[in-house]
């Protein structure tokens, strides 16, 4: 599934070409792209409509027009969007995404640009949706669903000990829960913990202050370097230009398992935490215990201790 480093690169490559462009014509190909609103009515929703800004919030791409609606995109696990030129070239990406013989099968919407440009959604195991929302709506839909954007300046060392605080389950597992830190998937959870030093396994409230400094530190430094390779293709992604990103040729850890560390040489390990696959170093990642609680006394004595 795309991650964060993967949607942002596609929204930074969209945004130039397609602000100030008009959707002349949308057409959805599968009802199951816009379920459970009809097809009829996201097309209608979007026809003619001015794209006037391009943004991300979590996995989400956002397209905003000039009536303040928003078209919200979610790639889901084998999403793509490919731009092709206003003079029908294809890139790389539409002759993968649309096999030889194929024709296109799995192309599930498309968008007619002013300038003869097209958008195209495509997805081959049809997990990916789209819909049109009003700026309350689509407010109270993220509230709901979405925490904190990792690379933003509300992701301090703070806020992730206010999260994790109290929190018995695996680090692993709340990298994975977007309702606390966005656009981190499996990928990046496993180099974050790398990065940090962290065992997957470590329950979110046995961290001390400088476990989250290092946390915090690891998640912005996986994202980062993600975003700098284009992000990583490991098997359906690839970018708005159909090219592939790099980041799959610099892990440190995810999809290694029987492989050195880089740092001192111990056989990476593959474990499975919450149904997903976890890579980790077991010298350089600490696993850390719960702290247990203190006894409640009882007329100044510990509970359970006699003199």
């Amino acid at each position: 599934m795309p991650e964060l480093p993967e949607v942002e690169t596609i929204r930074r490559q969209l945004e130039p070409d397609l602000n100030g462009r008009v959707v002349e014509v949308a057409e959805v190909l599968d009802d199951y792209f816009t379920k459970p609103e009809p097809a009829g009515s996201f097309e209608r929703a979007v026809n003619g409509r001015e794209i006037i800004d391009v943004g991300r919030r979590g996995k989400y791409l956002l397209f905003e027009f000039d009536d303040k609606t928003t078209m919200v995109i979610h790639l889901r696990m084998t999403g793509s969007i490919v731009l092709l030129a206003p003079d029908g070239s294809e890139n790389p990406g539409d002759a993968r995404i649309h096999e030889a013989g194929q024709g296109e099968r799995h192309l599930k919407a498309r968008f007619t640009l002013d300038d003869g440009g097209e958008l195209r959604f495509t997805d081959p195991r049809r997990f990916g949706r789209g819909f049109v929302a009003n700026p309350e709506d689509l407010n109270s839909y993220f509230e709901s669903r979405l925490g904190v954007e990792p690379l933003s300046e509300d992701f301090t060392v703070d806020a992730l000990a206010s999260m994790t605080a109290g929190r018995t389950g695996p680090l692993k597992s709340f990298l994975l829960d977007q309702k606390g830190v966005v656009g981190v998937g499996n990928i990046y959870a496993d180099e974050a913990l790398f990065r940090a030093g962290l065992h997957p396994l470590s329950p979110g409230a046995s961290m001390k202050p400088e476990n989250h400094v290092a946390l915090r530190d690891g998640v912005v430094e996986a994202l980062e370097r993600g975003l700098d390779l284009g992000g990583a293709s490991i098997d359906d992604y690839r970018d708005a230009r159909g090219e592939q990103g790099g980041m799959q040729n610099e892990f440190l850890v995810h999809r290694r398992e029987g492989e050195e560390c880089v740092n001192c040489g111990s056989e990476i390990q593959r474990i499975v935490v919450g149904g997903r696959s976890t890579y980790f170093c077991p010298s350089c990642q600490k696993r850390l215990r719960r702290r247990p609680k203190r006894r409640r006394v009882e007329g100044g004595v510990r509970a359970g201790r006699h003199h």
